[in-house]
């Protein structure tokens, strides 16, 4: 008889507390449950987000490892952005067989000078003289866009043959075309490694240099999207 109350009071006690118990209970396991379906969607958003990026990310790499450099390109002028002692040699042999008449390099090292360029390139004291142009302004790919535009504003060119590596010249070129729409740029990419063929995502290398330049190109949408500069200093200014 006193087990049988014991148990029933203990029955009584958990009967007691279980009308509030299972209404958390439901609340938050309920099949209604706001927060569990709020849970679920987010969730849902995330996997949508990350399948984005993944695919995003492919389509950039088959871009940029199919970019092949233009036979017999010609322009009025030609534009290298530095980054490589390989791009530069690529834009002064391009101005020596008259594919432009003159060459800006973009984002040289305020420490380097015309004369260790033109010895690194193997180029004549005439040639430098007369259609080489040295940009010191430039820090990053933004300041590129902003002193070639100068640049061609102030030569008054039409058609500019844009040197840099291929894995760049995606967005060498967006932010060129964002803020000049007058002028014809024509890529010149510089192929270091052929990506297509050496199994990129196997080389931590070059597959950090992807997933990096990928995640600058996507910046550089937002930025203009949301209307702010990556700096968050303010609205990004129309072109």
């Amino acid at each position: 008889m006193h087990v049988i109350m014991t148990m029933g009071r203990t029955s009584k006690t958990d009967d007691s507390r279980s009308p509030g118990y299972h209404r958390l209970g439901d609340y938050f396991n309920g099949r209604r449950s706001p927060v569990r379906r709020a849970l679920r969607y987010a969730g849902y958003v995330c996997l949508l987000m990350v399948a984005a990026g993944f695919g995003g990310f492919l389509y950039f790499v088959d871009s940029v490892t199919t970019l092949i450099p233009p036979e017999n390109p010609r322009a009025e002028a030609i534009v290298v952005l530095t980054g490589g002692y390989q791009r530069i040699d690529q834009a002064v042999d391009l101005l020596k067989h008259g594919s432009g008449k003159r060459l800006l390099i973009s984002g040289v090292n305020p420490s380097t000078t015309s004369t260790q360029i033109r010895r690194m390139t193997q180029s004549s004291a005439g040639l430098f003289e007369c259609c080489v142009d040295m940009g010191y302004e430039a820090q990053d790919t933004i300041g590129n866009a902003s002193e070639t535009t100068r640049w061609i504003h102030d030569k008054g060119y039409r058609s500019v043959l844009l040197v840099t590596s291929n894995y760049h010249m995606p967005r060498s070129l967006y932010e060129l075309r964002r803020i000049n729409r007058d002028t014809d740029f024509i890529p010149y990419p510089v192929v270091n490694t052929d990506l297509k063929q050496a199994n990129w995502y196997s080389d931590p290398d070059a597959l950090r240099t992807l997933v990096y330049e990928y995640g600058k190109m996507v910046a550089a949408y937002a930025r203009d999207i949301t209307g702010w500069t990556i700096d968050g200093k303010g609205p990004a200014s129309q072109p």
